[in-house]
């Protein structure tokens, strides 16, 4: 959760924000260099150009009112804390009880399939170990990031309820990117490529979100690599792993064949791109369809998309990871007929994800910053990559698409009216989404359960998606 309006890295409010005002500076509450004390009750804009940044993306917190409203008395307030602490650990449970009884499930079909040991609880048992692993870990590592002073960084932008949140620790996904990743790779003894290739794509995009919450913190502002750079990385991450998968000669079942009357352009493709790496498998009566070149520019495609729709969607407290959780598990099921080792790191990302909402349920006692939410969509890239299902990717991270397209039409819609109008005008009251949902008087705690309903029924739709596709 970098920032208010949007969180920090994403390109196109950063690139709009310059372009709006070339000399607009919004620096953080109090002095220049000093980090918003928790509960703090109100912020200071210096800058007094920095209104262009409220018109394109919602209120000011001056609207919103000084700051942290009494609740009606002490008493009260903490009354109130608690029922929402219970409220958030009652929606993790749930959560995490829908994930266990669906891998029981798929598990149990696999296994009556197959009838063989290794296929008993193939994806249950990485999921188990992640979140056991993930809980017990974040145990101590939230601490010493309360210790180090990793402190997440706000704008004033949003709503002034979350000032609240500031001082919180960030970059739990330190803790809890790398426990997915171990598990996966244990799971599938150390022996599998495709795993192999997915989890380095995974640490390199947190190797990049943590160079950006480290630049964050040493800056003491919310913006740390610039947006354009960080983008430029990514696309580059996304085009490298490109040209791995077309090297590394992985298994598939899919084959395609040039023959005499095959045009100049499939020969083309087949010699420059291989007999694989082309195809996308999709629901009948299409079937298998062979995109050719334009598997490198979709590729990087999904990784620049996943990584920043998931920094755009954590914003609230276990939203990103709660709705991650749900699309690494629908993708592990999807993507079982091609790569079942793909199933179980999907599987084990899952269980890590939940195992990080027990320290990020609502209160959030950390945030994943971009550390954590780059990894986690370029993992799900990773695996739509591998196989070809983007299809089951995009309907699987549906929430995640909600929040970007919502950050773009905002965009979109402000400088059309100002252009036709002469003055901006928004389309929603805050981007991304859930902030205009916010704005609109709806709880947290109430946002985060309808996104969990929703990405619940989109992800059950990506799996039979992905599995009838395959």
């Amino acid at each position: 959760m970098k920032t208010l309006a949007l969180p920090c890295g994403a390109m196109v409010p950063l690139c709009l924000v310059q372009r709006v005002s070339a000399s607009a500076v919004v620096y953080p509450v109090g002095s220049l260099h000093k980090t918003v004390p928790r509960r703090s009750a109100c912020c200071k804009v210096v800058s007094t150009k920095a209104a262009a940044f409220d018109d394109v993306f919602g209120f000011s917190a001056k609207e919103e009112g000084s700051g942290i409203e009494n609740a009606g008395g002490a008493n009260a307030a903490r009354a109130k804390r608690s029922n929402w602490r219970q409220g958030g650990l009652v929606i993790t449970l749930i959560l995490s009880s829908v994930v266990f009884i669906a891998f029981i499930f798929v598990d149990s079909l696999l296994w009556r399939a197959v009838r063989r040991s290794s296929a008993t609880f193939l994806l249950t048992a990485p999921f188990v170990c992640s979140l056991v692993a993930t809980g017990c870990l974040g145990s101590y590592c939230v601490p010493l990031l309360a210790k180090l002073k990793a402190q997440q960084i706000f704008r004033v932008e949003g709503p002034a309820s979350h000032l609240s949140k500031a001082g919180t620790p960030t970059m739990g996904g330190l803790f809890f990117i790398p426990v997915g990743v171990g598990v996966a790779r244990a799971a599938t003894r150390f022996s599998s490529t495709e795993v192999a290739g997915v989890a380095a794509a995974t640490l390199v995009f947190a190797a990049i979100g943590l160079l950006d919450d480290f630049l964050s913190l040493a800056k003491k502002h919310n913006y740390g690599v610039p947006g354009p750079f960080k983008f430029l990385l990514e696309v580059v991450s996304g085009v490298c792993f490109f040209f791995w998968l077309d090297s590394a000669g992985l298994p598939s079942p899919y084959k395609v064949y040039v023959n005499v009357s095959s045009s100049l352009a499939d020969i083309f493709s087949f010699l420059f791109f291989g007999y694989r790496k082309n195809l996308v498998p999709l629901p009948p009566p299409v079937g298998l369809w062979n995109i050719g070149k334009w598997y490198l520019p979709l590729t990087a495609f999904c990784f620049a998309a996943m990584a920043n729709g998931v920094n755009l969607t954590d914003g609230l407290d276990g939203l990103a990871g709660g709705t991650a959780a749900l699309a690494f598990a629908g993708m592990a099921v999807a993507v079982l007929p091609i790569y079942p080792a793909l199933g179980v790191f999907g599987a084990s990302m899952a269980g890590a994800c939940v195992g990080f909402l027990l320290h990020n349920r609502h209160k959030a006692s950390v945030f994943m910053g971009d550390t954590g939410s780059l990894a986690l969509g370029a993992a799900l890239a990773a695996m739509a990559s591998c196989t070809g299902l983007f299809l089951p990717l995009f309907i699987a991270s549906g929430v995640f698409v909600i929040e970007t397209v919502s950050v773009m039409a905002q965009v979109a819609y402000f400088r059309y009216t100002k252009r036709v109008h002469g003055t901006g005008r928004r389309l929603l009251r805050m981007a991304p989404f859930h902030h205009h949902l916010e704005h609109l008087g709806m709880e947290e705690l109430h946002i985060v359960a309808g996104a969990y309903l929703v990405s619940a029924l989109l992800v059950t739709f990506a799996a039979h998606v992905g599995l009838i596709s395959a």
